[in-house]
């Protein structure tokens, strides 16, 4: 019994397409569990589309899609020297620096530095490696700074400079076309060429605007969720039902012996912690609404319930007890028809953070 994600095949793909048409030379970005759908599979799918690079959040992720992605394969986190020594007899596949990394995905591989010592570590170790420098932008996640220029300038000879990375928020109505034509005079006014920009988060309208005031620069938007998670009926959670126990108002189950706050039933399904199931990212609580509604169910939480993400009768239906490894036990009252062992129930699950058991594509 499985915690399954059920794909149309050709539904999600026409998404594929449709994002491919609205991002000119896009370049897909598939890393962590591969938005639910896999490493591999993204791999597969964005040389299916054509493109002539695929980014990757690390270097142990090229493992998994340098074989069936055969052109370049650039890596988002920046490089950091301490990953490994330049000349560690023990470089492998997926190490940072070292021949074997070279030698196994050869000249496709583009590194991103974030850092005028990281430039000057690699420069010095290999044989001028394909980079991307990063710069810092309004997020200050990574980035090279104004004032690091020139010193990025007089390391460039040593690397062949793929272009410039700006890791941009998440849109805001005309905030990231600003700063991106900050950074392009500034390092026009550092002496450094501008021909590739790597642009994340930027949106259609503005990337048609950045090309036409700037023809002569290539832009290349990195695009991840907006790809492959942009039509959310392609695709569809589904966990079987493996168990159903009648229960009494004050029996006890589980492994706290918590007692049943009414007649009814448990309902086990498959599913645990170990998918993923009922983890969340921290939520953006912007307005008073939404304030509201995240006390009330912290405050539900804090009195042992918490709403599961699974439906039965049209409904998402409370957790008996907190998830375990592989299952979960739902408490369903006794008004609600319980379902039959071996259906499956629709899971509404968050795909970036959710391992499935199953994969089907149909």
């Amino acid at each position: 019994m499985a915690l399954t994600l059920y794909v149309d095949t050709q539904r999600w793909r026409d998404q594929l397409d449709a994002a491919c048409r609205a991002y000119p030379r896009i370049v897909p970005v598939a890393k962590g569990n591969g938005y639910g759908f896999g490493l591999e599979r993204l791999a597969a799918e964005a040389a299916r589309l054509g493109t002539d690079t695929l980014a990757v959040g690390t270097y142990d992720e090229l493992v998994a899609v340098a074989t069936t992605f055969p052109r370049d394969l650039l890596v988002l986190t920046p490089f950091r020297s301490y990953d490994t020594a330049p000349d560690a007899a023990h470089a492998g596949p997926t190490t940072a620096t070292g021949s074997d990394l070279q030698d196994t995905i050869g000249d496709r591989l583009i590194r991103t530095v974030s850092r005028p010592d990281d430039l000057a570590e690699l420069g010095d170790a290999l044989d001028r490696p394909r980079i991307v420098v990063e710069l810092l932008t309004s997020m200050r996640r990574h980035g090279v700074g104004v004032d690091d220029l020139p010193t990025v300038a007089k390391r460039l000879d040593d690397v062949r400079c793929e272009g410039w990375a700006l890791h941009l928020p998440l849109p805001v109505a005309g905030a990231h076309k600003p700063e991106v034509e900050a950074w392009i005079n500034r390092l026009r006014e550092a002496g450094l060429p501008v021909q590739r920009m790597w642009v994340s988060h930027l949106t259609p309208g503005e990337l048609d605007e950045l090309g036409d005031a700037y023809p002569e620069i290539e832009f290349r938007p990195r695009v991840g969720t907006k790809l492959w998670l942009a039509d959310r009926g392609s695709y569809e959670a589904r966990a079987h039902v493996l168990d159903v126990h009648p229960v009494r108002r004050g029996d006890r189950f589980g492994y706290r012996q918590r007692r049943v706050p009414g007649d009814g039933h448990l309902v086990v399904v498959s599913g645990g912690t170990t998918h993923g199931i009922a983890v969340e990212a921290p939520s953006h609580v912007g307005d008073f609404r939404t304030r509201v509604k995240t006390l009330a169910l912290g405050g539900l939480e804090a009195a042992g319930r918490a709403l599961s993400p699974y439906t039965i009768a049209g409904k998402r239906r409370w957790f008996a007890e907190p998830p375990h490894m592989q299952v979960s036990v739902l408490f369903l009252p006794s008004s609600v028809r319980p379902p039959k062992i071996g259906d499956e129930l629709p899971v509404n699950v968050g795909m970036i953070f959710t391992r499935f058991d199953r994969i089907v594509f149909r």
